[in-house]
């Protein structure tokens, strides 16, 4: 019986394959194994890289209070910031299917992918300041809270402390010693503000009218001069101060002094009455949050890294959303499904997959995070923002000088990022399948 001929390969040979492969593996082997193998070995020993101490290096990670505040904010990080993304890109990927300039949408959301780390924490580096004249954020905030609020607060303003002056303090707030009357101005000079303070104020001048009014007014002239306890060409009214016209110790009128410091109240009975500013009047003026204070620092960074990504999650959602099969979305709707129910129950189940690699690959992206933390924290608050990745920059290169040290942290990264990735690629060879 004749020998069947020997099935021919279609292709190149295996060992041209190799040649061609050849070049790749060598720079995976000098790019990526060696650099692990050797961190390995690294964090084993000590700073200078002579002495074997074993797992000390790793001791210390979980020992050192420092260290241990780099893992709390890792797990901040990796709790908030992939849910907040993959939430936001799933709401906006839902709503650019709504709109007619969906494209225009998702490519101004998408932008700031164009954007370095480096570059978006300079720029939010700027919008955290603290001034609102140069800070966005606290910009949009003090304008939200000065529209419900008053803005105008003069921190150290007080009235002279002798027997002549017309008003005292009283628990903070300033008040009339004496009953004032309706028809009869009240004058309540003020000091402690230096003349650079009102230089741009109004001048100040003496209330009139029938009802109760009054003026408020800082009775200093630069240089020395004037009349102690009258109002003087020179001197400058309190706008925006609340006045409370008191009788019997309760408050019947509250008015604010204008421009030039003088108030009047208006529907007043005529009587007697005490005038006074309430303590409010004396506190600084709200200029904002300290968004780059060691309180609201890992938030406000997280911020930045979210406008960063959202575009990207969305551009990968809309992907999934526009492969969903439309007759399962019209039919809902045809049984009676509200869009909410629809969204709830038909769209957010279809794209779970989806939504998990996003989810996923944002946790792999949060645990390195090195870029927005280093530039936008300032050197005061690095700490209490710190995260693994730069911690293990800081230790090794950054002043620490302990290698050994930062090569715990790179592998103890690196076995926090493993199991993500492992499901990652579990997940895409179950898809091709």
């Amino acid at each position: 019986m004749a020998a069947l001929p020997k099935r021919q390969r279609l292709g190149p040979s295996p060992s041209l394959a190799w040649l061609f492969l050849a070049p790749a593996l060598v720079l995976l082997a000098a790019w990526m194994i060696y650099p692990v193998v050797y961190s390995l070995f690294r964090s084993l020993h000590d700073a200078t890289g002579n002495t074997f101490v074993g797992l000390a290096n790793y001791g210390a990670i979980f020992s050192d209070s420092a260290t241990l505040i780099t893992i709390r904010n890792n797990v901040i990080w990796v709790v908030v910031a992939p849910l907040l993304v993959t939430v936001l890109g799933l709401i906006f990927a839902v709503l650019t299917e709504r709109i007619r300039w969906a494209t225009a949408f998702k490519l101004v959301l998408f932008m700031p992918m164009a954007v370095s780390l480096l570059a978006a924490g300079v720029i939010f580096r700027l919008v955290y300041e603290q001034a609102p004249d140069r800070g966005v954020a606290n910009a949009i905030i003090t304008t939200v809270h000065d529209a419900f609020a008053g803005s105008q607060g003069y921190p150290g303003a007080r009235p002279r402390e002798n027997d002549a002056a017309p008003a005292s303090v009283e628990n903070g707030a300033v008040v009339t010693k004496q009953v004032v009357r309706t028809g009869q101005p009240a004058l309540i000079p003020l000091v402690g503000l230096s003349p650079d303070a009102v230089a741009g104020f109004a001048p100040a001048r003496p209330a009139s009218g029938d009802g109760l009014t009054g003026t408020v007014w800082i009775d200093t002239v630069r240089g020395g001069g004037g009349t102690v306890n009258q109002i003087d060409p020179e001197e400058k009214g309190l706008a925006g101060m609340t006045v409370e016209a008191l009788q019997g110790g309760a408050v019947k009128a509250t008015t604010e002094t204008a421009a030039d410091g003088t108030f009047a109240f208006t529907g007043l009975p005529p009587g007697d009455y005490q005038v006074r500013l309430p303590q409010s009047n004396f506190t600084a003026a709200f200029n904002g949050l300290t968004w780059l204070g060691p309180t609201l620092i890992t938030p406000a960074i997280i911020g930045a890294y979210i406008w960063v990504w959202a575009g990207f999650a969305m551009v990968l959602i809309a992907a999934g959303l526009s492969a969903i099969p439309r007759e399962a979305l019209e039919a809902a709707r045809i049984d009676g499904c509200t869009e909410w129910q629809v969204f709830r129950k038909i769209t957010v189940p279809l794209l779970a997959p989806v939504l998990l690699v996003v989810f996923v690959t944002m946790i792999i992206n949060v645990l390195k995070v090195f870029d927005l933390v280093f530039i936008i924290a300032p050197g005061s608050v690095q700490p209490d923002a710190n995260v693994v990745a730069l911690e293990m920059w800081r230790v090794s290169f950054g002043g620490g000088g302990d290698q050994g040290l930062g090569s715990a942290l790179s592998i103890f990264l690196l076995v926090l990022v493993l199991p993500f990735m492992a499901f990652n690629i579990r997940r895409f060879r179950r898809d091709e399948r």
